[in-house]
């Protein structure tokens, strides 16, 4: 027996699996494993129990599918339809209901309780820029050190700031202290 050398990093016992099977959403047809099944919204034909034969024979009349909608209720309620066109109206209503989803991004501005006036101003343009994108601002006044003791002057800083951004944004939440630092949150206004 001739013993075969291996390069580094290459494995001896490896061990391939199969790849796992895609499993259908819905059983169709033959796969259906129900003796009676019933059919809703056939068109022609009328919506009630029907034998599994039955059924199939339905759809193979009109060329179509027979889709187990669901399965959980007995006897397990089936259409007859085009499958492939089924799956593909259910991907598009996917894809439109994802893409009226609105994601709102939250935007953080920080300053501390001493900020100087045009500082304060730059700080608002951006938060103005925020807000009218769309975009929640979560205002931060940071305290270092010592300056914990102007907590009073922090909180007055973000009502002003509120106040200055009224036209773009409203509180959504009041100034909050959490640890050494204040924070207030503002949503943009609804046009």
């Amino acid at each position: 027996m001739i013993k075969k050398k291996f390069s580094r990093g290459h494995k001896r016992n490896r061990i391939y699996r199969p790849l796992p099977q895609k499993k259908e959403k819905h059983r169709i047809n033959k796969k259906i494993d129900a003796e009676k099944v019933r059919l809703v919204g056939g068109g022609s034909i009328e919506n009630g129990i029907y034998s599994i034969q039955e059924a199939l024979q339905f759809s193979r009349n009109r060329e179509l599918d027979l889709v187990e909608i669901n399965p959980k209720l007995n006897p397990p309620v089936c259409k007859i339809l085009d499958y492939k066109k089924f799956l593909y109206e259910q991907k598009k209503r996917k894809k439109q209901f994802k893409a009226k989803q609105v994601k709102v991004n939250t935007k953080e501005i920080r300053f501390g309780p001493q900020i100087g006036d045009h500082d304060g101003k730059v700080k608002i343009k951006s938060a103005e820029k925020f807000l009218m994108r769309g975009d929640k601002v979560k205002v931060f006044v940071f305290f270092k050190g010592r300056s914990i003791v102007y907590k009073d002057q922090g909180k007055i800083k973000l009502l002003k700031f509120a106040e200055e951004i009224e036209e773009y944004g409203k509180v959504e939440q009041m100034p909050v202290m959490e640890g050494k630092r204040m924070y207030m949150i503002l949503a943009p206004k609804k046009l």
